[in-house]
């Protein structure tokens, strides 16, 4: 007597009928967020629980002894891609997105980033992309996905921002202080929730790091379920010991608050509110119009405050350059030999800014005084 047929799942949330990965349906997951605010937590969980990682991965290191991962390959092409268009990836600039948004359309790079996924899905029905870069080109990836016949689903990690600087701050030896990394987790939060909009009820999850780190099984359930991730969904006992061994809930070291930051007032005030409302999209039937409405709201409040900071730190860019043009003559008025070219990542021209100014300093302006420094970027 032949077995009955099992009945179809319902919705994504269902179960399906059989834990054969060869049947899920492509799925590729997109893990985006802040730097240093539990990314590599959330996708080393959904590797352990099955969904692929690209390899060769960016390996550990003293900032993330647990590993990151994080697939090399799609670090190298955002890091390309990213020098490119101009940006940083902790970059406070609301154009930013405008510049990586035209990089993204190329149909070039469309076509290799597809062929990179399809090349990894043609043996894995489900896998997880991450890096800090990724909210840049959020629309390059889903394109791609669609290419391939992949559905694109994403997972935003929210953890508090004075946390997220301040391990930045411990781990990165950032110079740029902390006015300019809230406001970067204000331009990154901010348009990363309004990126993936189109994908909110069952295409997008946020969750909180301190949920993850309080019970792992129950919030990867959570994204599972939400998503409609199969292996997270079908997980033996085996990975979730595996998940317990990965999990230490004292990974959450920095303790600081967003008084602690001693930020300008009204930056402190955008970013306690886009903390609030995005708190609210982590709740169960959080992701909702007036949440989202109240966020293009503070979307459309940091934009102005960023117009006007740039506005009134014209003389600091004004003085910046006159004094990079009287450099060269200075040194043959005294014979002396130019000073090594700085490192490409050691900030020659924002060296002379104010930290709480160099964010402000407009994007035309910064490729004209790489130029009178000699640093064109490739």
């Amino acid at each position: 007597m032949s077995a009955p047929t099992p009945a179809e799942p319902t919705g994504p949330s269902a179960p399906t009928a059989s834990p054969d990965p060869g049947a899920y349906p492509r799925t590729a997951l997109f893990v985006a967020g802040a730097g240093r605010s539990g990314t590599s937590t959330m996708a080393g969980l959904m590797q352990i629980l099955g969904l692929h990682v690209p390899r060769p991965e960016v390996p550990a290191d003293a900032s993330n002894p647990k590993g990151f991962s994080e697939p090399q390959w799609v670090v190298d092409h955002h890091d390309r891609l990213l020098a490119e268009a101009n940006v940083q990836v902790s970059d406070a600039r609301p154009e930013a997105w405008f510049e990586t948004g035209r990089i993204a359309t190329r149909e070039p790079e469309r076509i290799a980033t597809a062929q990179w996924l399809e090349g990894h899905l043609a043996g894995h029905a489900e896998l997880v992309v991450k890096d800090p870069r990724l909210s840049w080109f959020l629309g390059l990836w889903r394109v791609a996905a669609m290419r391939t016949g992949a559905r694109p689903v994403f997972a935003t990690m929210l953890r508090p921002p004075a946390e997220v600087v301040g391990s930045k701050q411990l781990y990165y030896a950032n110079k740029l202080g902390s006015a300019h990394l809230a406001a970067s987790w204000l331009n990154m939060l901010l348009h990363t929730e309004r990126a993936t909009r189109a994908e909110a009820g069952a295409g997008r999850v946020f969750v909180r790091y301190g949920d993850l780190l309080e019970d792992w099984t129950r919030t990867t359930m959570h994204v599972g379920e939400t998503l409609g991730l199969q292996h997270v969904l079908h997980a033996d006992s085996e990975r979730i010991r595996d998940g317990h061994r990965f999990v230490d809930p004292s990974l959450r070291r920095m303790g600081q608050s967003l008084d602690d930051l001693a930020l300008p007032a009204r930056l402190h005030e955008l970013t306690a509110e886009t903390w609030r409302e995005l708190n609210r999209l982590a709740d169960p039937d959080g992701d909702v119009p007036v949440v989202h409405d109240a966020l293009d709201q503070l979307r459309e409040a940091y934009v102005d405050l960023y117009a006007e900071s740039e506005a009134i730190s014209r003389s600091t860019v004004v003085a910046t350059e006159h004094r990079l043009k009287r450099r060269p003559a200075q040194v043959r008025a005294h014979g002396a030999q130019p000073a090594p070219a700085p490192a490409p990542d050691s900030g020659f021209a924002a060296d002379r800014v104010p930290h709480r100014l160099r964010a402000a300093v407009p994007p035309s302006v910064r490729r004209g005084l790489r130029r009178l420094a000699g640093r064109d970027r490739p």
